[in-house]
C-alpha cells in the first residue's frame, strides 16, 4: 500500500515535471505584476489562518484536521487566489500563483521528494542503546552532516534510527525537539547545500566557502551550548525513568549495518545536480507569466524526480518496510506548503514593497537614521519572518534590501550579510513551519507514536531555550 501510495504521488510530481516542459515555450508575458505597495494588511488574513489552522488544529479538533487537513489548506489557498483573481485580474492572480508554483514551490517539493525517497531507502540495521552519549553523538554527527548532504537529507536519514534507539525510553518528546533545532537547521548553515536560503545566494554569486568563514564561530557556539544542554537533561530524564523503563524493548540492542547504500549514491546524484544548477549557465530561458525559468533549474529538478523514480525502483519493499517507512509525511508538508507559498503571495510582496508596503515600520527597523544598515536588526528581522514564512524567499527579500550586490554585502558589508544568513538558517527552528525537514521530522515522529508538543507548544521549546542564546548571539557579533 505504501509502495502505491508512494508511485501515486510520484506520478503526480512527475506529471507537474512534464506539464513544465509542455508549457515552456518561449513567449513575451506581458501579464501585470503583483505590486505589494497597493495591497493592505488585510491580504495577510489567509496567511495567518493557515498558520493559526496548522498551530491549533491538531490540538483543538484533532480528528477532523487528521482526515480533512488537506481540504482545509486547499480552502486557505483558495482564500488568497480567488480574491487576487477577482480585486487584482486575472493576469495578476496568474502571474502571482506561476511564479509561486514554478520558481518557489515545485523546486522546494521536489528536492524534499527526492532526499526523503532516498533517506527512506537507507536502512540502519541494528540498534542502539538510546542513553544520553549515544543521543548526544547522534546529533552531534547529524550537525556536522546537515551541512554535507542538506539538513532534509541528514534529518531523514538519522531521525528514524535515532527514535528506535530511544523507544523504550518514557521521556523522549525533548530528543526530537533537539534534533529539529540542531539536525534540521543550525547543523545546515556552514555551507550552500545545507540549507535552501544559502543555495539561493550562493545562486546570486556569494561564494561557496563565504558561509563556511563567516557563520563558523555562531554555529559552532551554538552547537557546543545546545549540545551540552541536551546531554544534561537527557541524563537527568534518563535516571529519573530508572527502573520504570519498560522490561521489553521494542527493538533491542544489536549489531548495526547498512542496506539500501544506492541510495547513498542517488543522493551524491542530488548533491551534483544542486551544484550543476550553480555552475552550468547555458543561457536559455523559458518564459511564462511571472517565471522566468533557467534550463539549468529545469535539468535539476527533472534530475530530482527521476532521483525518486530511481530510488523507488532500485530499494527493495522489504528495506522500506523495515524502515517504517511510510508517505504521510511527505504528503503532508506537500499539501500544507503548496498552501502556504499560495498564502505567502501578497505577504511576500509586501515586503518586497519596502518603505512603500503595509510593513514599512518592519522594513525600517533594518536601517540606521544615517540610511547605514543596522545587522543586529536585520538578524531578527529576517529570523523572525524565517520562523513563519519560508526561510528562503524571506532571505532573498533581505538580501534585495540590504542592495542585492553580492560582491559589495561579501566584504563592506559581511556583518549584514553574515545577519541575514544567520537569522535564516538558525531561526527556522523556531517553530515548526520555519524550515521543511522540521515538519517532516515532526510528522514522522508522531507517525511514530510519540506525542510531540503542539505548534504552541513546541514555541515554547524553542523560546525558551533558542531566543537567549540568539540574544547572546547578538551581543556577541551583530552589536
Amino acid at each position: 500500500m505504501n509502495e502505491q501510495k508512494g508511485a501515486a504521488l510520484l506520478r503526480a510530481s512527475i506529471a507537474a515535471a512534464l506539464l513544465i516542459a509542455l508549457m515552456l515555450a518561449p513567449s513575451h508575458a506581458s501579464a501585470a505584476e503583483l505590486d505589494g505597495a497597493t495591497l493592505s494588511p488585510t491580504w495577510a488574513l489567509p496567511f495567518v489562518g493557515i498558520l493559526l489552522s496548522i498551530a491549533l488544529g491538531p490540538l483543538l479538533f484533532h480528528q477532523l484536521w487528521e482526515h480533512h487537513y488537506g481540504k482545509i489548506a486547499f480552502g486557505w489557498g483558495l482564500l488568497t487566489a480567488l480574491p487576487l483573481a477577482i480585486l487584482l485580474g486575472g493576469d495578476v492572480a496568474l502571474q502571482a500563483l506561476l511564479h509561486a508554483f514554478f520558481i518557489e514551490y515545485l523546486p522546494f517539493i521536489a528536492l524534499l521528494l527526492a532526499l526523503f525517497t532516498c533517506a527512506g531507502g537507507i536502512l540502519v540495521r541494528g540498534n542502539l542503546h538510546g542513553s544520553p552519549e549515544t543521543n548526544t553523538l547522534i546529533l552531534g554527527i547529524g550537525t556536522l552532516l546537515a551541512s554535507v548532504v542538506g539538513t532534509t537529507g541528514a534529518s531523514m536519514v538519522l531521525i528514524r534510527p535515532l527514535l528506535r534507539a530511544n523507544d523504550d525510553r518514557r521521556y523522549n518528546v525533548h530528543i526530537v525537539v533537539f534534533f529539529i533545532f540542531l539536525v534540521s537547521n543550525i547543523g545546515g548553515s556552514l555551507t550552500p547545500l545545507g540549507d535552501p536560503p544559502l543555495f539561493l545566494g550562493f545562486l546570486r554569486g556569494v561564494d561557496f566557502f563565504w558561509t563556511t568563514e563567516h557563520l563558523l564561530p555562531e554555529t559552532c557556539l551554538l552547537a557546543a551550548v545546545l549540545l551540552m544542554l541536551f546531554y544534561g537533561l537527557d541524563r537527568y530524564l534518563y535516571k529519573r525513568e530508572g527502573a520504570k523503563r519498560p522490561v521489553h524493548d521494542p527493538t533491542p540492542d544489536s549489531r548495526l549495518g547498512i542496506k539500501g547504500l544506492v541510495n547513498i549514491a542517488l543522493i551524491g546524484v542530488v548533491i551534483a545536480a544542486v551544484l550543476m544548477s550553480a555552475a552550468w549557465k547555458p543561457g536559455i530561458a523559458f518564459t511564462l507569466p511571472g517565471a522566468t525559468i533557467e534550463l539549468q533549474n529545469l535539468v535539476r529538478d527533472l534530475i530530482f524526480f527521476a532521483v525518486a523514480g530511481a530510488s523507488l525502483a532500485l530499494t527493495g519493499s522489504g528495506i522500506r518496510n523495515a524502515n517504517g517507512f511510510n508517505w504521510g509525511p511527505i504528503a503532508e508538508v506537500a499539501k500544507l506548503f503548496a498552501a502556504i507559498f499560495t498564502c505567502m503571495i501578497p505577504v511576500l510582496a509586501m515586503l518586497k514593497a519596502g518603505p512603500e508596503g503595509a510593513f514599512a515600520p518592519l522594513v525600517q527597523l533594518v536601517t540606521a537614521p544615517t540610511g547605514e544598515p543596522v545587522p543586529a536588526a536585520y538578524f531578527w528581522m529576517t529570523g523572525i519572518l524565517s520562523s513563519f514564512l519560508d526561510n528562503a524567499p524571506t532571505y532573498l527579500v533581505f538580501f534585495e534590501l540590504a542592495g542585492g550586490d553580492p560582491q559589495h554585502l561579501m566584504t563592506e558589508g559581511f556583518l549584514t550579510l553574515t545577519a541575514i544568513s544567520a537569522g535564516a538558517v538558525f531561526m527556522g527552528a523556531n517553530s515548526y513551519i520555519g524550515n521543511a525537514p522540521n515538519f517532516m521530522v515532526y510528522a514522522i515522529a508522531r507517525h511514530r507514536g510519540i506525542k510531540m508538543p503542539s505548534f504552541f507548544g513546541y514555541m515554547l521549546w524553542s523560546g525558551g531555550i533558542l531566543l537567549p542564546l540568539f540574544a547572546i548571539l547578538t551581543v556577541l557579533f551583530y552589536l
